[in-house]
């Protein structure tokens, strides 16, 4: 295993135990993963974060249909964590997690508008919802292709979030503003003179 590797096994555990840390994942729920060349570094399934290791992390390659190598099985979403890594050269990092509020709304299947100036980091004036597909499964993967079109993060129908980036730090902060601007948007939407940017601001 070279350096670089280790290192980015040790940034997804760290990654996985951040969003366990600032309440954005549950038990086992989420996954994270890298891009490591041709390969995907991901997290383990149904694995605690509090006991996993850099060890744990599955490797997959990119050009394979699930093959995998690792001491577990990789996580059941590793589908649609690939394809966004096929489909993006500008994508070497996926975050995904069941956060309270961005889950919240996509349980209404709602989008989020331009309620705040921070949507722009996500790529345009809205966070979309994917359409519902059952986990883990080619469909699910190819509603989150087309709600993640010119952006670096979605909801997901009844289901959570999904962001990516170019590093696992910015993958993990765009999930961290996703959850924020879920909040502010359910909290904001009903009151009296709640308004939305237009899109020549953002």
């Amino acid at each position: 295993m070279t350096p670089r590797e280790r290192e980015l096994r040790e940034d997804v555990v760290a990654t996985c135990q951040a969003l366990a840390a600032k309440g954005l994942a549950q038990g086992t729920a989420g996954n994270v993963s890298a891009r490591f060349g041709d390969t995907m570094l991901v997290s383990p399934s149904a694995t605690p974060y509090a006991i996993m290791t850099p060890d744990m992390v599955v490797a997959m390659p990119l050009d394979g249909d699930g093959d995998w190598i690792g001491p577990k099985r990789p996580s059941t979403e590793w589908r649609f964590h690939m394809d966004l890594y096929r489909e993006r050269d500008d994508v070497a990092a996926v975050v995904h997690c069941h956060s309270r509020e961005a889950t919240a709304l996509s349980i209404a299947r709602m989008e989020i508008p331009a309620c705040h100036y921070m949507i722009a980091a996500f790529g345009g004036p809205t966070i979309r919802c994917a359409d519902y597909a059952t986990f883990g499964t080619a469909e699910l993967s190819a509603a989150i292709l087309v709600a993640m079109t010119g952006r670096d993060g979605c909801l997901i129908a009844n289901h959570g979030q999904v962001t990516a980036g170019p590093t696992l730090t910015r993958a993990l902060t765009l999930a961290i503003e996703l959850e924020e601007l879920a909040g502010l948007y359910r909290a904001s939407r009903d009151l009296p003179g709640f308004s939305i940017l237009p899109d020549d601001e953002i």
